[in-house]
Formats: C-alpha cells, structure tokens, sequence
C-alpha cells in the first residue's frame, strides 16, 4: 500500500486535530409546500410525502398544524412571539434559522408558494443563507375556491378571467370593464368602494357576484348578488375575510353547478360516540357527505379481572380442545391475538380449526392475521345471524363438539344459547370488559345538551347509555340515529326521539341513510322556498319528555 505524504502528515502525533467547534455545521434544506386552499385532501402527493419525512414544519395558520402527523417540530410562522403577524423579511429568518440547525424543514404556505404568498422571498433568503431548498406547488385558491362554489371561472362564451388582489391598493377599475370574469382577492372589507368603482367605469349594476368565505372547508359559505346589492348582503350575511369573490356573468351558472354546498349533509356536525381508531374509515365516509365528524369514546376495554379463564382456553385452544372458534367483534380478536402474542403463538396456532366471524368487520380483523374465516352470517351480520347459518353438531363429521366463544363481560347469552340447541359445548370466556369511559371535555358536553351538534350516530345499546351517563341527553334539535333496532328502542327508553335506523346493523350504512335523511330534508326546504339549514340552526320549543 502507498501512503501519500499528506496522509503521512495527517496521522502524526504532532499534526492538529480538527475541535467539533471548527468543523463545518450541517446545512438543512427547506420545503416549500403549497398547503392547498383549506381541504387537508387536496394536498398534492409529493406535498404528504414531505410532510411525513419533515423534522420542524412552519405553519402559517393553526388549522395547518393538524396536517403535521408524524412528530415533527411544529413552529409558528404567522405570529412572532410580540403577537403580531410576521413580516416576509422575520419568516425568511426564521425558515433560514431551523434549516441551520440541519433539519428538514417544510414551510407550508396556504394556497400555492410562489401565488400572492412570501415564498418567493422567503426561498431567496435561503439563497442567500446557501441553504437548498425546492418548491412544491399547491392548489390556488384562486381557482380551488371557485370550483367548490360551483362557480367555473370560464366558459364558452367567458374565456378570460383576471385576478386583482385588493387589499389596501389604488385601483383603476376602468381598466377591468370588460365582461371577463374578475377575481378579487382580500376584497371583503372594501367590498362597496368595489362594487361602485366597477359600476361608475362601466360595469351592469346588475352584473353577478359571488363571494365565497373559507372555501373548500365544511364552512365554507357563499352569497350570490350583484355589483348593485352585494355590500348589503354580504354585510348581512356576515361575511368575513378569507373570502374569494367572482365578479362575471359566469356566476350565473353557480345554479346548476353547486356540488359542495349541496351534500346531503354539508356543515353539519356529526356526534360519533367512538374512538377514533374505531371511527377512521366512518369519519372519511362522512366527510364525503360533507359533514364533519367528532369522536367521543363511550366505552374503554380492559382485559378481563380473572385472566385464568383466557390462559386456559388458549391452551386448550393449542391442544386440539375445539372445533371452532367464534369471534364476536374487532376487539375480541384483539384480545385473543394480545393473549396470543403473550404466549409466543402466532397464526399457525389455528390450524385445523375451523373460524367464525359476526360480521365484515370482524372477519377484516381475522384476515390482518393471515386468516379467512370460514363462516361469516349469509344475512344479518349479528348474533342471530351467525346462528342462522351455523351447522348443527354432527358426532359423525365433527370430530370435536366444542366451540370456544371469546367475547365481551355484557355480551348478551343468544349465541351461547343457540350454540348448545344446535348440539355444542361452549366455553364461554371473557376476553375482555368493556367499562364507562371518562365524560368528555366540558365544551363537548355542553355542545350535546344545547344541541351544537346536529345530529349524534349511536352504534349500539351501550353508546346510547353510556353518552347520556357520561355526557347527558343531546338536545332535541339533534337527529338521532340508530344502526339498528335494538339500539333505536334503548334510545327511545332514554326518551330520545329517534329519526335515522339503519337497514343493517354496519356503520356504513347507517352514514348513508343519514345522508339520505338529510338529502331529504335539504329537498324539502328547497320546495317550500326556504333557506337550507342544519338541525342546530332550528329550535323547537318543546322539548323531549324525561
């Protein structure tokens, strides 16, 4: 091997030693990401992406930090520590100061980086600082806003459109007289000064408008108007910035074109007395109706008081002691597969044994296991479905006559039952117990009692008892709705009106006839001429017997 003489230099005693001080510090690099206009969903793919690897991300506005799902450091970009808004010049400095650190920093701009926003001097102090950095484009809300109130920027006949952002700036409105639609941008609080500058350069008094406030959320509300009257509905319909305003005959075809304002359950806000793990695929189908969902667990599971019972039947479950096993619910697979899991056991554990599932659901849960259930009820996904369809026992083709039920401490006895008349044994094990979770935060209760909410879904008997023993009766502008039955009849006792029952005991089905319920009633106020509102919007005076 040949040495060089600087290696040689370097690896003498006297040569010096690089200080951690002196060594050059790490240079992070900065994301610019256009946030989107306000829906967390129109994010772009490379934009989550981002945000999943990020080590500090800078918002701008608080509902962003809810974007942030990964641990990352989230920083304040839009207020300094004085309370007042940061100037371009303090966020470019601040977005330089954590990419020193060595960090992956993103920058989530509202709307796109480079579009009415500071990116672009803020990704020049970067520059500057000799920090790497890229841009990811977002969704404008120059053109995402429109869209979501039905209102197309162009058409046919309007193929041009211009943008003018208001604000505090002089304006000549002579120079947009023309019938190109016009896109005004921070307009709401200059609104008449607009309406009139447009109208004495030449603009139709009755030209139409629509101005749209907080566009692509669930509250998200739009006025159409003209030049002539949009000041005094927009003051009376308390219309507030962020708000986009469309000036052009395009608006015209808001009518025939409304697709989001018009869900069947648009801004109303949904009570779902789960957990959000239990609730996250219920609460994406109800955002699709255009609702918004809020979680509120009922129950807690614990494992059982007497663990002996489980330890038991899993050994026996190892040692060829049934036939079949019988899951009841998501949580009762979990159970086994925690027991499981203690044991060193995996999924080969099961083999020869024949599995039942209740429902879907449940047999979703097996199938994360590695495992198909061989027995799911052909109809009703319940209890009594499942006995619907299970064999009786036969001393000639079932070599073993057991069947171990793993389930909840108040389960109801209908399966047990129906199992021993088809001629099994059953081991009846608790799995696990299921206990009156803690009342929710105070705001929450209130908003059940004074009917904030416009309308709570009850998935079973115990959610109806344990939300009015942890939080109260909701109001009586609330609509109720039931996944079944037996849930609507426990509501009833509680001296609940119940509006909505499902057809099928599944959440989503019950989502959708609620949608349907509240398509209904968005039909009716349209026939009658009436302005559309939420349950929570209206006030019966009486009120549900005790």
């Amino acid at each position: 091997m040949t040495i060089t003489t600087a290696t040689r230099e370097a690896a003498t005693p006297d040569a010096p030693t690089p200080t951690p001080s002196a060594r050059k510090a790490p240079r992070g690099h900065v994301s610019f990401v256009g946030a989107g206009p306000g829906d967390a969903s129109l994010l772009t793919v490379r934009a989550a992406e981002l945000l999943a690897q990020a080590d500090v991300v800078i918002t701008e506005l608080p509902e962003q930090s809810a974007l942030v799902t990964n641990g990352a450091e989230i920083v304040d970009g839009g207020i300094g520590d004085d309370g007042e808004p940061l100037t371009h010049a303090a966020r470019g400095r601040l977005v330089v100061k954590h990419a020193k650190t060595g960090a992956h920093v993103v920058r989530l701009i509202a709307g796109d980086p480079f579009t009415y926003a500071t990116g672009p001097e803020e990704a020049a102090a970067c520059s500057k600082a000799g920090i790497g950095f890229e841009i990811v484009p977002g969704i404008s809300s120059i053109s995402a806003v429109p869209a979501y109130a039905g209102v197309p920027l162009t058409n046919r006949t309007h193929r041009e459109y211009s943008v003018v952002s208001v604000g505090d700036s002089t304006i000549t409105w002579a120079d947009h007289v023309s019938e190109d639609t016009l896109v005004l941008l921070s307009a709401v609080a200059r609104i008449g000064e607009v309406a009139t500058g447009l109208i004495d350069a030449g603009r139709k008094p009755d030209t139409p408008v629509a101005m749209t406030r907080v566009g692509t959320t669930t509250e998200q509300t739009t006025v159409v108007s003209t030049l002539a009257e949009i000041a005094a509905d927009a003051k009376a319909a308390g219309m507030t910035a962020p708000a986009i305003t469309v000036v052009g005959e395009v608006v015209s075809m808001r009518e025939a074109l409304s697709w989001f304002e018009t869900k069947p359950l648009y801004g109303w806000r949904i009570l779902v007395p789960r957990t959000k793990e239990q609730s996250a695929g219920l609460a994406s189908r109800l955002r699709g109706f255009g609702a918004i969902s809020e979680e509120v667990p009922t129950i807690s599971v614990e494992p059982p008081r007497n663990p002996q019972q489980m330890d038991k039947a899993v050994r026996g479950l190892v040692e060829g002691r049934y036939e079949w096993v019988a899951f009841t619910s998501v949580n009762a697979v979990k159970a086994v597969r925690e027991k499981f899991e203690e044991y060193g056991l995996d999924a080969r554990a099961f083999s020869g044994l024949k599995i039942a599932a209740v429902g879907d659901k449940t047999a979703e849960a097996i199938a994360t296991w590695g495992i198909r259930a061989d027995l799911i009820p052909s109809g009703e996904q319940s209890a009594r479905g499942l006995l619907d369809d299970w064999p009786p026992y036969d001393d000639l083709l079932d070599p073993i006559n057991r069947v171990f039920l793993p389930r909840a401490d108040i389960a109801t006895e209908t399966l047990v039952a129906g199992l021993i008349d088809l001629g099994w044994e059953v081991d009846d094990v608790t799995a696990y117990r299921t206990v009156r979770a803690a009342p929710p935060p105070a705001p929450t209760r209130e908003a059940i009692k004074t009917g904030k909410f416009d309308a709570v879904m009850f998935t079973s008997s115990s959610t109806v008892r344990n939300l009015v023993g942890i939080a109260g009766k909701p109001h009586t502008s609330t609509i109720i709705a039931c996944i079944g039955p037996a849930t609507a009849k426990t509501a009833e006792e509680h001296g609940l009106r119940v509006d909505v029952v499902a057809d099928s005991p599944s959440v989503e089905v019950l989502a959708d006839t609620l949608a349907e319920f509240g398509a209904a009633r968005r039909l009716g106020f349209v026939e009658a001429g009436e302005p559309v509102t939420k349950p929570s919007q209206k006030r019966p005076s009486t009120r549900r017997k005790v």
